[in-house]
C-alpha cells in the first residue's frame, strides 16, 4: 500500500510539474527585451538563450525522454538524437531566415502530440491496438521539423533586427545543441541509474503512461489556446 501511494503520490507531482510548465515554454521577461532591442551580432547571448530555451523546454524533453527510453546502446542515443537534431535545426533556420510562419499553437500542439506518440510507442501501444509498428527513425525526424518550427515561432513574436540576424540565428541553434547535450546528459544518468533496478521495466509502463498524459496536457492547452484567440 505504500509502494502505491508513492507512486500516485510521485505520478501527481510529474502531472503538477508538467502542468505548471505549460505556459513557460516562451521567450519572457529580461530575454524578450534583450531581444526586442537587439542590434548586430550578439554570439553569446544568443547561444545562452538557446540553450536555456532547451534545458526549460519541458515539451522538447519530454519526447526527448520517451525516445531514448528504451535506448541501451550510445550509438543508437547518438543516432536518433542526430535525427532529431537535423529536423529541428532545418526548420529552425528556415522558419526565422525564410519567414516561414505558421499559428503557434497548432505547432505545439503537434509538439504536445508528438510526446504521446513516443510514450504511446514505447507502452507497445501500436502493436497492440492497430497490429502495425511505424517507423520510429522516420517520427523523430518528423516529429524534430515541428519541435524546430516549435523554437522558431517563439523568436517571430519579436521584430528581429537583419543586422546580424543570421549570426545570431545560428547562435541560437548551437546554444540549442549544447543544452540538448547537457539536458540529454542528465537524462542519460538517471536512466542508466533507474535501469539498474529490478523494477525498472516493472514500471516503464506506468513511466510512459505519465509521460503520455504530460503530452495530452500539452495538446490540449495549446488547442485551447488556439481557440480563445481566433478572431
Amino acid at each position: 500500500m505504500n509502494r502505491r501511494l508513492t507512486h500516485a503520490a510521485l505520478t501527481a507531482v510529474l502531472l503538477l510539474a508538467c502542468a505548471e510548465a505549460l505556459g513557460a515554454h516562451g521567450v519572457t521577461g529580461k530575454d524578450a527585451v534583450f531581444l526586442q532591442g537587439l542590434q548586430g551580432r550578439a554570439i553569446g547571448p544568443l547561444m545562452y538563450l538557446g540553450a536555456k530555451h532547451m534545458v526549460t523546454g519541458y515539451d522538447h524533453l519530454l519526447f526527448l525522454v520517451g525516445v531514448i527510453f528504451f535506448l541501451y546502446k550510445l550509438k543508437d542515443v547518438v543516432q536518433y538524437v542526430s535525427l532529431f537534431t537535423i529536423g529541428h535545426s532545418l526548420t529552425l533556420l528556415v522558419g526565422v531566415l525564410g519567414g516561414v510562419r505558421a499559428n503557434p499553437y497548432l505547432v505545439d500542439a503537434v509538439i504536445g502530440f508528438s510526446v504521446v506518440y513516443k510514450a504511446f510507442e514505447n507502452m507497445n501501444g501500436f502493436k497492440v491496438v492497430f497490429g502495425v509498428q511505424p517507423n520510429t527513425r522516420v517520427a523523430v525526424l518528423v516529429f524534430g521539423l515541428f519541435h524546430g518550427f516549435g523554437l522558431a515561432t517563439k523568436l517571430q513574436e519579436f521584430a528581429l533586427s537583419q543586422n546580424g540576424l543570421v549570426a545570431n540565428i545560428v547562435s541560437f541553434n548551437v546554444g540549442v545543441e549544447i543544452g540538448q547535450v547537457l539536458a540529454l546528459t542528465a537524462i542519460l544518468i538517471a536512466l542508466t541509474y533507474w535501469r539498474t533496478r529490478s523494477g525498472f521495466l516493472r514500471h516503464a509502463f506506468a513511466a510512459n503512461a505519465v509521460v503520455m498524459t504530460c503530452g495530452f496536457l500539452l495538446v490540449g492547452y495549446q488547442l485551447s489556446g488556439y481557440v480563445l484567440t481566433r478572431p
